[in-house]
Protein backbone atom coordinates (compact mmCIF):
# COMPACT_ATOMS: atom_id res chain seq x y z
CA UNK A 1 0.00 0.00 0.00
CA UNK A 2 1.56 3.17 -0.87
CA UNK A 3 1.61 6.23 1.94
CA UNK A 4 -0.45 8.67 -0.31
CA UNK A 5 -3.72 8.09 -2.00
CA UNK A 6 -4.93 10.07 -4.67
CA UNK A 7 -8.95 10.30 -3.38
CA UNK A 8 -11.23 11.53 -5.82
CA UNK A 9 -14.93 13.02 -4.64
CA UNK A 10 -17.48 12.47 -7.15
CA UNK A 11 -21.33 13.22 -7.49
CA UNK A 12 -22.61 9.78 -7.46
CA UNK A 13 -20.37 8.02 -10.54
CA UNK A 14 -17.95 7.23 -8.64
CA UNK A 15 -18.02 3.76 -10.07
CA UNK A 16 -19.08 5.07 -13.79
CA UNK A 17 -15.70 7.17 -13.56
CA UNK A 18 -13.43 4.41 -11.62
CA UNK A 19 -14.71 1.43 -14.52
CA UNK A 20 -13.90 4.12 -17.17
CA UNK A 21 -10.47 4.93 -15.99
CA UNK A 22 -9.63 1.30 -15.33
CA UNK A 23 -10.72 0.83 -19.56
CA UNK A 24 -8.14 3.69 -20.75
CA UNK A 25 -5.14 2.56 -18.79
CA UNK A 26 -3.45 -1.09 -19.74
CA UNK A 27 -2.24 -1.74 -16.06
CA UNK A 28 -5.17 -1.20 -13.97
CA UNK A 29 -7.82 -2.66 -11.92
CA UNK A 30 -10.68 -2.18 -9.39
CA UNK A 31 -9.54 -3.53 -6.15
CA UNK A 32 -12.15 -3.10 -3.91
CA UNK A 33 -16.15 -1.89 -3.54
CA UNK A 34 -17.58 -0.54 -0.28
CA UNK A 35 -21.47 0.28 -0.54
CA UNK A 36 -23.92 2.69 1.83
CA UNK A 37 -26.01 0.66 4.42
CA UNK A 38 -29.29 1.26 5.27
CA UNK A 39 -29.66 4.91 6.41
CA UNK A 40 -26.68 6.27 4.26
CA UNK A 41 -27.29 9.41 2.31
CA UNK A 42 -27.69 7.07 -0.87
CA UNK A 43 -29.53 4.21 -1.66
CA UNK A 44 -28.42 1.24 0.09
CA UNK A 45 -25.95 -1.05 -2.02
CA UNK A 46 -24.95 2.61 -3.99
CA UNK A 47 -21.29 2.29 -3.95
CA UNK A 48 -19.28 4.34 -1.58
CA UNK A 49 -15.72 4.43 -2.40
CA UNK A 50 -13.74 2.28 -5.38
CA UNK A 51 -10.02 1.66 -4.89
CA UNK A 52 -8.50 1.38 -7.68
CA UNK A 53 -5.03 1.08 -9.78
CA UNK A 54 -3.64 3.42 -12.70
CA UNK A 55 -0.48 2.30 -13.94
CA UNK A 56 0.55 1.44 -10.37
CA UNK A 57 -0.39 4.83 -8.98
CA UNK A 58 -3.59 4.07 -6.23
CA UNK A 59 -6.91 5.88 -6.20
CA UNK A 60 -10.47 5.97 -4.15
CA UNK A 61 -13.27 7.22 -5.42
CA UNK A 62 -16.17 8.37 -3.72
CA UNK A 63 -19.63 8.78 -4.30
CA UNK A 64 -20.24 11.99 -2.60
CA UNK A 65 -22.76 14.71 -3.65
CA UNK A 66 -22.53 18.32 -5.83
CA UNK A 67 -21.00 19.99 -2.66
CA UNK A 68 -17.52 19.50 -4.56
CA UNK A 69 -15.92 19.68 -7.67
CA UNK A 70 -12.98 19.20 -9.46
CA UNK A 71 -10.75 22.31 -10.82
CA UNK A 72 -7.90 22.91 -12.84
CA UNK A 73 -5.79 23.35 -9.58
CA UNK A 74 -5.21 19.93 -9.89
CA UNK A 75 -4.24 17.78 -12.58
CA UNK A 76 -2.89 14.15 -13.73
CA UNK A 77 0.34 13.85 -15.78
CA UNK A 78 0.52 11.08 -18.75
CA UNK A 79 3.79 11.23 -19.99
CA UNK A 80 3.64 9.51 -23.46
CA UNK A 81 6.59 8.23 -25.53
CA UNK A 82 5.03 8.60 -29.35
CA UNK A 83 2.28 10.13 -30.64
CA UNK A 84 0.46 7.08 -30.32
CA UNK A 85 0.16 7.13 -26.81
CA UNK A 86 -0.51 11.28 -26.97
CA UNK A 87 -3.10 10.62 -29.47
CA UNK A 88 -4.37 7.20 -27.81
CA UNK A 89 -4.98 9.09 -24.17
CA UNK A 90 -6.41 12.27 -25.71
CA UNK A 91 -8.78 10.61 -27.62
CA UNK A 92 -10.23 8.58 -24.48
CA UNK A 93 -9.99 10.83 -21.99
CA UNK A 94 -11.31 13.97 -23.97
CA UNK A 95 -14.51 12.24 -25.08
CA UNK A 96 -17.37 13.70 -23.94
CA UNK A 97 -14.97 16.37 -21.95
CA UNK A 98 -13.07 19.41 -23.04
CA UNK A 99 -10.06 19.66 -25.11
CA UNK A 100 -8.05 22.71 -23.37
CA UNK A 101 -4.06 24.31 -24.24
CA UNK A 102 -1.01 22.99 -24.13
CA UNK A 103 -1.98 19.36 -23.91
CA UNK A 104 -4.65 19.53 -21.25
CA UNK A 105 -7.78 18.45 -21.58
CA UNK A 106 -10.94 17.69 -18.78
CA UNK A 107 -12.44 14.26 -18.84
CA UNK A 108 -16.51 14.06 -19.02
CA UNK A 109 -16.29 13.84 -15.03
CA UNK A 110 -14.41 17.07 -15.06
CA UNK A 111 -10.93 15.79 -14.20
CA UNK A 112 -8.16 17.67 -15.30
CA UNK A 113 -5.27 15.61 -17.53
CA UNK A 114 -1.82 16.65 -18.59
CA UNK A 115 -1.28 14.32 -22.13
CA UNK A 116 2.45 15.09 -22.62
CA UNK A 117 5.37 13.73 -24.51
CA UNK A 118 8.41 12.30 -22.72
CA UNK A 119 10.79 15.21 -24.49
CA UNK A 120 9.19 18.10 -23.16
CA UNK A 121 11.63 19.17 -20.48
CA UNK A 122 14.64 18.03 -22.86
CA UNK A 123 12.47 21.05 -25.77
CA UNK A 124 12.07 23.31 -22.98
CA UNK A 125 15.53 22.53 -21.48
CA UNK A 126 17.67 22.79 -24.51
CA UNK A 127 20.93 24.53 -24.54
CA UNK A 128 19.89 26.43 -27.34
CA UNK A 129 17.67 29.20 -25.90
CA UNK A 130 16.08 29.82 -29.35
CA UNK A 131 15.23 26.74 -29.99
CA UNK A 132 13.48 26.32 -26.27
CA UNK A 133 11.75 29.16 -27.00
CA UNK A 134 10.59 28.21 -30.39
CA UNK A 135 9.35 24.94 -28.54
CA UNK A 136 7.65 27.17 -25.70
CA UNK A 137 5.80 29.12 -28.55
CA UNK A 138 4.48 26.15 -30.65
CA UNK A 139 2.94 24.36 -27.26
CA UNK A 140 1.31 27.81 -26.46
CA UNK A 141 -0.43 27.10 -29.94
CA UNK A 142 -1.71 23.49 -29.50
CA UNK A 143 -3.85 22.00 -27.63
CA UNK A 144 -2.80 18.03 -28.18
CA UNK A 145 0.87 17.95 -28.29
CA UNK A 146 2.17 17.23 -31.89
CA UNK A 147 5.21 15.53 -31.27
CA UNK A 148 6.86 16.32 -34.35
CA UNK A 149 5.90 20.31 -34.64
CA UNK A 150 7.80 20.75 -31.42
CA UNK A 151 10.62 19.03 -32.00
CA UNK A 152 10.95 20.30 -35.15
CA UNK A 153 10.38 24.08 -33.60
Amino acid sequence: MQKITTFLWFDNNAEEAARFYVSVFKNAEIHQITRYGDGAPLPAGTPLTLSFSLEGQEFVALNGCKQMSFNTAVSFVVNCETQEEIDYYWEKLSEGGKEEACGWLKDRFGLSWQIVPTILGSLFNHPDPQKAQRAMTALLGMKKIDMNALASA
